[in-house]
């Protein structure tokens, strides 16, 4: 991990740190695009990484570098299932930022969602 994706966890635990609202927003995202962009969102009624990539699509910036998403505690989560299809149908080479054995990892999209199937 480098500076740049430290700060990412940053900057997901300070968005849901200043928008934590018990039963409506409880997770944080951030992601870097691979233009350099950062955009930061909460979940709602859908997941923070959906919102964050949709921020990223209203720039018509969608092509993920690097995601992260942190829980209320400031815990780095991973992505649900939905949200590893979602980041790798935009960015297939995307990194994600997970906790493994008790510390920050990067792995590649493409380990959290193997077999993905292949649109023809």
């Amino acid at each position: 991990m480098v500076e740049s994706d430290e700060k990412l966890i940053t900057k997901a635990g300070s968005i849901i740190r200043k928008r934590y609202k018990e039963g409506f927003h409880e997770v944080g995202a951030a992601l870097r695009t691979k233009s350099g962009n950062e955009f930061s969102a909460v979940h709602i009624a859908i997941c923070a990484e959906a919102i964050a990539i949709g921020m990223a699509a209203a720039e018509g910036d969608t092509e993920i570098d690097t995601i992260v998403a942190v829980n209320s505690q400031g815990e780095v989560v991973s992505p649900c299932g939905m949200c590893r299809e979602l980041i790798s149908d935009y960015s297939p080479e995307a990194k994600v930022i997970i906790k493994e054995n008790n510390k920050h990892e990067i792995v590649a999209i493409s380990e959290l969602l193997p077999k993905k199937y292949k649109r023809i």
